[in-house]
């Protein structure tokens, strides 16, 4: 915790925006509000299908691709951060690409998907200086962890009434690696008694995970139809590599001359740890009236959030970590004014969003006892493009996590994202 309460204004971003919270695990996820169709409906998106765009939060989403269609999803986030303390404020802000995914049919009653994700990243530099000891104290760390997926979706039931169920799955690879370390810089003159010393751990992520999916679609009336979308993550044990170092060096003229290596003694520097996914559980409800408008909401329940990581380690390189484990919860509600794609004005044809999320539980810190929560919102609009077909999606979403008594992280996320639909195989004909 002496990170997080030793953030001041002279802490220094990398590259990325400087995010104390990261330093734990295997980094803070922004999943499924780094996508610019789920941040603009406050993350509802279990229950959300379409023929035009890609939703890998749900894998039964993708039987909503049309035949002979390809469907390329792209997007964009500029995100700007205050991160706060009692006494002291850091504005930060950073662009990337958000995500990439691809979707497309193999049979009438096949379809599938492929996409690379975020999933989490580190990245955090401060410095704490022991005025009492003349020590100062570097904490830094960078990575990110992506997810790589592939999806298929069947169509199980299809009437002729607008009933419809369908089933889906994802493979996930993640892959990535996480690089921290904490430097102890000895101020004083003697170098005989008071070496600078360096602990430092690499950790690399290769992993498979899997999601299972349903949609259920049933008209209420001709002017209303229900849907419900499930998902499960189910629980994993997984191994990862930790390449770690600890020793002792002098610095002359600029240059680092080791003095002394305290870990590892003997032997390879490389030893496995252990990551764990838990069990988690998603619902969605929709309600869409009159094809014009639709009322989504989410519910999600996991034993925790994210990825818990163990290190095994006979030497422990950082210390004991103040990250405890419990449940998390999430909840979103989203509107949207779907407009009219047959109408003759553009303008009646854009698509309008609005939603707010809580999560509850992002990480839990034993000096505090209490949870770390997030609440936040999204807007957007849905521009039509190539007759409808295609989709320029525009967002911007707020979000608020931390403990006002220790961190606060506030972000504003700008979102662009293009969702072309192109057709397959299609013989021209003319006249």
């Amino acid at each position: 915790m002496v990170l997080l309460l030793s953030l001041c204004p002279d802490a220094r971003a990398q590259n990325g925006i400087n995010a104390p919270y990261s330093q734990f695990g295997v980094g803070m996820g922004n999943q499924p509000y780094n996508m610019p169709f789920a941040a603009m409906t406050g993350g509802a998106v279990y229950a959300r299908s379409g023929y035009n765009f890609v939703n890998p939060f749900n894998p039964a989403s993708y039987a909503a691709i049309q035949p002979a269609s390809f469907v390329f999803d792209i997007g964009f986030n500029v995100d700007m951060n205050r991160i706060s303390t009692p006494s002291a404020s850091l504005y930060d802000a950073d662009a990337n690409i958000g995500y990439l995914a691809f979707a497309f049919p193999i049979l009438k009653w096949w379809k599938t998907s492929v996409g690379l994700l975020p999933y989490s990243d580190i990245n955090y530099e401060s410095v704490l200086f022991n005025e009492p000891d003349a020590v100062k104290t570097r904490y830094e760390g960078t990575g990110a962890v992506n997810q790589f997926y592939w999806g298929n979706a069947f169509n199980i039931v299809s009437s002729s009434n607008g009933t419809s169920l369908q089933a889906g799955f994802n493979i996930n690879y993640l892959m990535g690696s996480v690089v921290r370390g904490i430097t102890y810089d000895f101020q004083g003159d003697d170098s005989t008694y008071f070496l600078d010393s360096r602990r430092e751990k690499t950790t690399r992520i290769r992993n498979f995970t899997f999601d299972l999916g349903l949609l259920y679609n049933q008209p209420l009336s001709s002017k209303y139809t229900l849907e419900v979308g499930l998902v499960c993550r189910t629980p994993q044990a997984m191994s990862v590599t930790d390449a770690a170092a600890v020793y002792t060096f002098m610095t002359r003229n600029g240059v680092e001359y080791l003095i002394d290596t305290v870990f590892p003694r003997t032997g390879s520097n490389e030893y496995k740890s252990t990551l764990e996914q838990p069990l988690a559980v998603g619902v969605g409800l929709a309600l869409l009236g009159h094809n014009r408008w639709r009322v989504s909401t989410d519910m999600e329940w996991s034993a925790w959030k994210g990825l818990k990581y163990t290190e095994n380690a006979s030497f422990n390189i950082f210390g004991q970590s103040t990250l405890s484990y419990d449940s998390y919860s999430r909840y979103s509600l989203g509107m949207q004014w779907l407009g009219n794609k047959d109408a003759t004005k553009y303008m009646h044809r854009i698509a309008f969003s609005g939603g707010l999320h809580c999560d509850r539980g992002l990480m839990y810190l034993s000096t505090s006892n209490e949870p770390i929560n997030e609440v936040g919102f999204g807007l957007g609009a849905s521009l039509p493009m190539r007759k409808g077909r295609s989709l320029l999606n525009i967002g911007v979403a707020y979000s608020r996590f931390g403990n006002a008594d220790l961190l606060t992280n506030s972000c504003t996320t700008i979102s662009l994202s293009i969702a072309s639909c192109e057709s397959w195989f299609v013989k021209r004909k003319y006249d």
